[in-house]
This record gives structure tokens, C-alpha cells and sequence, in this order.
């Protein structure tokens, strides 16, 4: 099943998620989509993309069901971030001398997380990397570029068994 997701017209930062004939509320990048995406410029990346794994954290919440492979997140989890890195765009254990984000987060926004197959076949640097789908902060603020849900629509969407998303660069219809 291929889910799609549409920026909404009167908002940068909100879309909306066709999952099969259920439509969610989504929270994308600060700066929208584009279809130019670059390492830091806060925008959901354009296109058609497999979703290659789910992590969750097994200490906070119960293991999600899903088609995809899914693994159980570490405290030395990791996703390289640096685009002078030989693993740019990929999942690293810590320690790393690479500039990274940590997977093991303080808050819970990736509790449960689903990778996104953006610019990793193969990386290219400075294109962009870590794009995730997530769970959203309580404010719903936001991203720095991945798509956020909530817990019970992200796990609706692993439940439906899909394995692609389409991100659009028109408004929502």
C-alpha cells in the first residue's frame, strides 16, 4: 500500500495523510516541501519513496505491528547527519565522530519511528538525510523535515501494511 501525504494550502508546516481511506492530521518540515531538498533546510522532501524500517523504543512503548522490518531501539543508536561522512544518511552506533542525531531521545518523539527511503541509494552529500516519519510533539510544532503523526495514526499506517509514501507538492485537494 502506497499512503500519501498533502501540504495543506493555508500552513507550511501542516499536511494531510491519506492512509487507505483514512485521513490524518500531519505535521511536516518548518518550511514545507520542496522538490530541491538539501541537508538543513527544513522541508519535507517531494517524491515517491519505500519506507524501510520501523524502530521503536521497547522501554517506552509496546512493539508496533508492521510488514516492515522492525528492531528495538539502543541507548547508542544513531543517524548520521554529517555529508563529509563515509555513512551520511545511515543508521551508526555511538560513539561517532560524525555529526549525528541520537535515536535515543530524551523526549518521545521517536518512540516509534518509521525510515523513510530518501537519498540513500546512494547518499548523496548534502542532500538531505535522516527524513523519518515520527511522532508529533504535544504543540505540534514543526519538523526539520520529516513527517510527524501520532502514535495511534502511526501506528495505523504500519497496521495498513504500507510500504511506500507519495509526498506532493500541491495543496491538499
Amino acid at each position: 500500500m502506497i499512503i500519501h501525504v498533502w501540504p495543506m494550502p493555508d500552513s507550511r508546516s501542516y499536511a494531510k495523510l491519506h492512509c487507505g481511506h483514512i485521513i490524518m492530521d500531519a505535521v511536516i518540515g518548518k518550511n514545507g516541501v520542496t522538490p530541491h531538498k538539501h541537508e538543513g533546510d527544513m522541508a519535507t522532501p517531494v517524491g515517491q519513496f519505500t519506507l524501510r524500517k520501523v524502530y521503536y523504543r521497547a522501554d517506552r512503548t509496546a512493539r508496533p505491528y508492521s510488514v516492515l522490518p522492525t528492531e528495538a531501539l539502543k541507548p547508542d543508536d544513531g543517524w548520521c547527519d554529517d555529508p563529509t561522512s563515509e555513512v551520511y544518511n545511515q543508521h551508526i552506533t555511538l560513539p561517532n565522530a560524525s555529526r549525528h542525531e541520537d535515536l535515543w531521545r530524551e523526549d518521545d518523539l521517536y518512540n516509534l519511528v518509521i525510515v523513510i527511503g530518501y537519498n540513500d541509494t546512494p547518499a548523496l552529500p548534502g542532500k538531505g538525510s535522516a527524513i523519518f516519519m515520527h511522532l508529533q510533539r504535544p504543540d505540534r510544532t514543526p519538523t526539520e523535515g520529516c513527517i510527524a503523526l501520532t502514535e495511534q495514526d502511526l501506528r495505523t499506517v504500519l497496521q495498513s501494511g504500507a510500504t511506500a509514501i507519495v509526498i506532493h507538492d500541491c495543496p491538499y485537494p
